[in-house]
């Protein structure tokens, strides 16, 4: 993953990180580690900003299946 763009502040981002709840672990451990939460926050911020399909999500973002999957 590149460097992603920052659309939220560190004061915006702490505000949020406390309403979101933490990623799904598997319970054997033998997944990859979870993207961070401020990642695919502004990820889905984009796709919500720009209006565009999923597919389109820029490389800056983590994957968009990661980003649906968080939004929902």
């Amino acid at each position: 993953m590149k460097d992603r763009q920052k659309l939220l502040t560190d004061e915006q981002r702490e505000l949020m990180e406390a309403m979101l709840p933490p990623p799904r672990v598997r319970a054997d451990g033998r997944d990859r580690p979870p993207f961070p939460n401020r990642a695919c926050f502004e990820g889905i911020l984009w796709i919500l900003q720009t209006g565009a399909a999923w597919r389109f999500l820029p490389d800056e973002f983590p994957s968009p299946s990661t980003c649906w999957r968080r939004l929902k």
